[in-house]
């Protein structure tokens, strides 16, 4: 039987960041993964040579003291990569299809707070108290600083508050209403569901930067790799644990392979999304209460995704690096609800690489779906799907096109779609139970699982544990291999490499 310190299960960035911690503290780790390749949604895949993101497109908090730019730094992480800083002035647009306008939001707090007050005069009193709010929240907020992270969180006042109750308290203005929540895009919950805490803590470091990698998001999964080589962190693909045994006094003993291999380790912690984590742990040492608890929650949105390119000759004058929201109307919660049935929210997501020393303009288009909206062919999978679902995939692509052609005129003879995917597609090639885009839906009210799991020595992190998305997802992992290595040594651990 081998042993090690410890068992990563799911090699996405927040077991990425595990293993890698729990490593640079001198402990032995081995990183399983489902997959025949690790990284997750991190994965750039190639069609015809051209490179497209999975799921990681662009991120907030890599500017020096952003968030992200600190824990990338303590995990030697940050001069392995490249960040790719999008136009300040124009990172972000939004396109409201039934005012027929575009809505250029830079981002740097100042410049956004001044742009928005340019757009909408009688509401400067309104939008500074939403941005002065947003800074409060992440201010009260230990968890936003690397030092001061904890399972058991503090809960403040805007925790129990939702991002609708403190927007319809600022303002009655619909179009400032969606400009300040379209972020939601960002993880996949309607406004009168997230917790206006929530909503700020994710949006931080999008508001103060935003920046993709140049070779996406490859780049941080060979930069982890490089890293793994100077610690004792084992890989192994295309592994999972089958079982859990010899579970005496609420611990476990033996974690079977399905390789049929028996791993022992001190703690196990599990990346992977909660109803996996259900399924994985004996049911005899399930409460009821722990049971409904994660069956409770509730899928977050994912995505009908368009992967496209720019004939090289178009459209000169737009940034090469920027990101578009196209939405039908100023309802977001509309937008977010897997029964409504009008347009959805598209975002676009353009970006330039050199692909063979030749210049390609490349957009990522992502339209909001749900499960429900591919119930019909749930049982079936990839490369084995009738005509039905192909033609329900050649509908949406031709109705995605024609929605950006009425926004980009200019486009409709240089775009070609080069490829597709449903959330069935997420969910088969991401090993994911739903497809959806950001774990479960963070809602008010609602505990996550996060930390020590009925079974003592095992453990939960990932993107459904704290936040969603990149930043939550790494955070997780901070705050439960904390718990793991024990206070001290977690000091001693940032302070000789958390830059000041």
């Amino acid at each position: 039987m081998k042993k090690y310190d410890d068992i990563v299960v799911g090699s996405g960035i927040s077991g990425l960041t595990m293993a890698l911690f729990l490593g640079m503290n001198g402990r032995r780790v081995l990183l399983l993964e489902k997959s025949p390749r690790i990284g997750g949604s991190l994965s750039v895949f190639y069609k015809n040579g051209i490179p497209f993101d999975t799921g990681f497109h662009f991120t907030g908090g890599l500017q020096k003291g952003g968030l992200l730019y600190d824990m990338l730094s303590v995990l030697g992480l940050y001069d392995l990569i490249q960040p790719v800083f999008l136009p300040e002035d124009n990172a972000n647009s939004f396109f409201l299809e039934s005012e027929n306008r575009l809505y250029e939001i830079p981002y740097g707090f100042r410049k956004m707070r001044e742009k928005l007050k340019n757009y909408f005069p009688p509401e400067a009193a309104a939008i500074d108290k939403y941005f002065d709010k947003v800074l409060k929240v992440c201010a009260d907020t230990p968890s936003m600083d690397l030092r001061n992270l904890a399972v058991s969180q503090t809960h403040i006042d805007e925790d129990f508050m939702t991002l609708e109750e403190v927007l319809n308290g600022l303002t009655d203005n619909k179009v400032l209403k969606a400009l300040l929540s379209g972020f939601a895009m960002c993880y996949g919950v309607k406004p009168q569901e997230i917790t206006f805490a929530n909503h700020s803590r994710i949006c931080l470091g999008l508001y103060e930067s935003v920046s993709r990698l140049a070779g996406g998001g490859n780049a941080l999964i060979e930069a982890f790799k490089k890293r793994f080589q100077d610690h004792k962190i084992e890989v192994s693909c295309s592994s999972y644990i089958a079982e859990v045994a010899d579970v005496y006094n609420k611990k476990a003993g033996r974690f079977v392979l399905n390789t049929g291999e028996e791993i022992e380790c001190e703690n196990c912690i599990l990346t992977i999304h909660p109803k996996e984590i259900l399924k994985l742990i004996p049911e005899d040492i399930l409460s009821k209460a722990f049971i409904s608890r994660v069956s409770s929650y509730e899928v977050s949105s994912g995505f009908f995704a368009l992967f496209a390119t720019l004939d090289p000759d178009c459209c000169d004058e737009e940034p090469d690096n920027s990101i578009v929201s196209i939405f039908p109307h100023t309802d977001i919660n509309q937008m977010l609800d897997p029964e409504y049935k009008g347009a959805s929210a598209l975002v676009l997501i353009r970006t330039t690489e050199v692909v063979n020393g030749t210049r390609k303009k490349i957009i990522n288009v992502l339209e909001t779906s749900f499960s429900e909206h591919v119930a019909v062919w749930k049982d079936t999978r990839r490369g084995m799907r009738p005509q039905t679902y192909l033609d329900y995939k050649k509908e949406r692509i031709k109705s995605i096109k024609e929605r950006i052609f009425r926004a980009y005129p200019d486009y409709k003879e240089h775009l070609t779609v080069i490829d597709s995917a449903s959330v069935l597609t997420f969910r088969d090639y991401l090993n994911s139970p739903d497809g959806s885009a950001y774990g479960i839906k963070q809602k008010v009210g609602q505990y996550n699982l996060i930390g020590k799991l009925p079974v003592r020595n095992m453990y939960a992190a990932g993107q459904s544990s704290l936040l969603p998305g990149i930043i939550g997802a790494m955070m997780s992992s901070f705050v439960v291999g904390r718990s793991i290595i024990k206070d001290e040594k977690y000091s001693s651990f940032m302070n000789r490499n958390l830059c000041k």
